[in-house]
């Protein structure tokens, strides 16, 4: 339950997808890394919050307590705290695995693949972050799937709202975790559970309210610095000069009408210390596939200053921020389209079909399909010895093979290839592609 098998047609559809959030990572002059399925179970505890529970857990395996890997964030802190690395632009495409309660319309599942992007080091502020979200940015906007809102706040300034409206340290974390399902359900709900089950007092809850409504822009920012009461916050103010100098970058970037500061984002994770983000696909009335689907959150992340030090014997830390594509939901969505659309998804990148229309020429399909081969060029040919040509044509609009390279008698006699447009049936003979394949014809 919660995973699931990907035929042909499924594939294709994910490595397109994968193609396009990897070429963006690449662009952006981040290097590959990969990290084991398999973390000691110390590694991933304590890291996740609430979630904790979600975390795959594995009985002693030769005197170790392992389990699988919950995200790949945590991995790739100790990856840099054990190899003392200070440095580095990466990106990790894996699976990862979660105990959940799968819904696989929503593209929730127990076994799933995270596309993660993450700038490493000590830089100056706000530049490595205002990347990032210019990577989510681009990444919607290269898939095409509708309109989207990149929500942004700051643990600081939620933590200082936290503090100023009386609520004690230690209830941090938890108030954090009810803050953030304000995107799914109405504030009385959120402000029902911060009572009944976290038990603030309704007047801290009301408090709290009045600023995790909040969302807009600079002027949000600017009206925030002003607040009588956060403005005496350290962390608050910190956190608010910082979200200023990020969205004057985005602004330069120009993609801030996508950008929204969104004071109830609060994302679950512990780790996260600074500016934290989540981009949200916005449900169109007469968009039947995105209803369909139900897709939310696609994309979210942050920054973690605290999570190396987590794994450094000395507690060095190394500053971080990075950015998880959710490419499962987004698979869910180009799946449902692909569907509706009855668009014909090609399996297999063949660009040549080799095919004979008379018998006993299988000696020739073979010469001609290894020349093609050792040259490069992606092709194929019927596992039969003496096909009918129509079969051959019709194994190419199947597959969606653009031509066909047909050899007959009077072909090799003329020394010829002649190829075949499948689309359009136009038909041209041509000298070989390679001179290579002279000699070919020459010994057939």
């Amino acid at each position: 339950q919660g995973t699931r098998d990907h035929p042909p047609v499924q594939a294709a559809l994910r490595e397109r997808l994968l193609g396009t959030v990897v070429a963006c990572f690449k662009r952006h002059g981040a290097a590959a890394i990969d990290t084991p399925v398999l973390e000691l179970r110390e590694t991933l505890m304590g890291k996740y919050g609430d979630n904790a529970k979600l975390i795959y857990e594995l009985q002693d395996q030769g005197g170790e307590l392992l389990a699988l890997r919950y995200d790949l964030t945590v991995p790739f802190a100790r990856y840099l705290a054990m190899n003392k690395i200070t440095n580095i632009k990466r990106y990790h495409v894996a699976k990862v695995y979660r105990r959940d309660n799968p819904a696989t319309t929503r593209g929730r599942y127990r076994e799933f693949y995270q596309c993660d992007f993450d700038i490493a080091g000590q830089f100056d502020p706000m530049l490595p972050d205002a990347e990032c979200l210019k990577i989510v940015h681009e990444i919607l906007s290269d898939l095409q799937l509708g309109d989207f809102l990149i929500k942004v706040n700051d643990r600081r300034i939620l933590n200082g709202v936290l503090a100023v409206c009386g609520i004690p340290e230690s209830k941090f974390i938890t108030t954090c975790s009810t803050i953030d399902k304000l995107d799914k359900v109405p504030w009385e709900e959120v402000k029902n559970e911060m009572v009944g089950e976290k038990g603030l007092s309704p007047e801290a809850a009301d408090c709290i309210g009045e600023y995790v409504q909040l969302h807009g822009g600079l002027d949000l920012i600017e009206q925030l610095l002003q607040d009588p009461k956060l403005s005496q916050n350290k962390l608050a103010k910190e956190g608010l000069g910082d979200m200023k100098l990020l969205f004057e970058y985005l602004t330069l970037f120009g993609i801030t009408g996508k950008i929204s500061f969104d004071l109830s984002l609060a994302r679950g994770l512990d780790y996260y210390t600074g500016v934290i983000y989540e981009a949200v696909l916005l449900q169109q009335e007469n968009d039947h596939v995105e209803d369909l689907v139900g897709v939310g959150s696609v994309a979210g992340g942050g920054r973690y200053d605290g999570l190396v030090g987590m794994f450094d014997p000395k507690g060095r830390k190394v500053p971080c921020v990075g950015v998880s594509i959710g490419i499962e939901r987004i698979f869910s969505i180009l799946e449902q389209r692909v569907k509706a659309s009855g668009e014909k998804v090609r399996t297999t990148e063949t660009q040549v079909l080799v095919a004979t229309p008379q018998k006993r020429l299988l000696s020739a399909r073979l010469k001609l399909i290894s020349e093609l081969w050792d040259a490069g060029i992606k092709a194929e040919m019927l596992y039969k010895k003496d096909p009918t040509l129509l079969k051959q044509l019709q194994y190419c609009e199947n597959m969606g093979i653009p031509l066909a390279a047909i050899i007959g008698e009077q072909e090799l006699s003329d020394g010829v290839v002649k190829l075949r447009d499948v689309a359009t049936r136009e038909e041209v003979r041509r000298m070989p592609f390679y001179t290579r394949f002279q000699k070919s014809f020459q010994q057939l």
